[in-house]
């Protein structure tokens, strides 16, 4: 298998067993602004219909407005890697890896990877699940396998922030955000890729140390 090289683009969070954590990382990353790599939120969070499931969320290409939407497409030559550490030493125990072809998501793991850091190869051993990427204003295709669900397609973003507002708290000129304040990013949409899947598969510690990178072919 050929392997990936890291594009400068990564979230990192602590995310415990049960709750929400996100990570977001909007428009502040100069090396793949506006490409098909850019990474724009990362949430993990407890299943809200089965307690005994993770479900993991990578988004990207963010900012797109409903008129390039239908246009978008997920990168081919692009890997979307949920990376796993479970014993606390920040390095990667398991991957979950995305990879797109042809119209369709193959979602690969959790698998102990060959190697880590900023070189990945695609995880074969481990469990794959499939599905054909939704098409924008489409029925929405899941695909499931192994306890697991995966979906990829577009979404509309569902992180809220005023950055106006923030522009002028850095600036000196507010003291605070408004309640309500202004969402910059409504009416704006992002590719997703979502992943649910059992916590049996991701070892039995009580928490776990989760990060999200996009790495590209080479």
């Amino acid at each position: 298998m050929k392997k990936k090289n890291l594009l400068l683009t990564a979230l990192a969070i602590v995310a415990a067993s049960v709750g929400i954590i996100w990570a977001a990382d909007h428009i502040d990353a100069p090396a793949v602004a506006s490409t098909s790599s850019d990474i724009t939120d990362f949430y993990a969070f407890q299943s809200p219909e089965n307690s005994s499931n993770m479900v993991f969320v990578a988004n990207l290409q963010g900012l797109l407005d409903p008129a390039a939407t239908a246009g978008a497409r997920f990168d081919e030559n692009v890997m979307v890697e949920f990376n796993i550490d479970n014993t606390g030493d920040n390095v990667e125990d398991l991957v979950i890896q995305a990879v797109f072809k042809d119209g369709k998501v193959n979602v690969y793991g959790p698998v102990k990877p060959a190697t880590t850091g900023t070189m990945s190869r695609i995880e074969t051993s481990g469990p794959v699940t499939s599905t054909d990427i939704t098409v924008y204003n489409q029925s929405v295709s899941i695909g499931s396998a192994n306890g697991m669900k995966v979906f990829a397609g577009p979404r509309d973003d569902p992180f809220f922030f005023d950055f106006a507002r923030y522009s002028e708290i850095i600036a000196g000129n507010a003291t605070g955000f408004n309640n309500p304040g202004n969402d910059t990013f409504a009416g704006t949409n992002v590719m997703s890729v979502v992943v649910e899947v059992p916590k049996n598969m991701l070892g039995s510690a009580a928490t776990l140390n989760t990060w999200v990178t996009t790495k590209r072919k080479i």
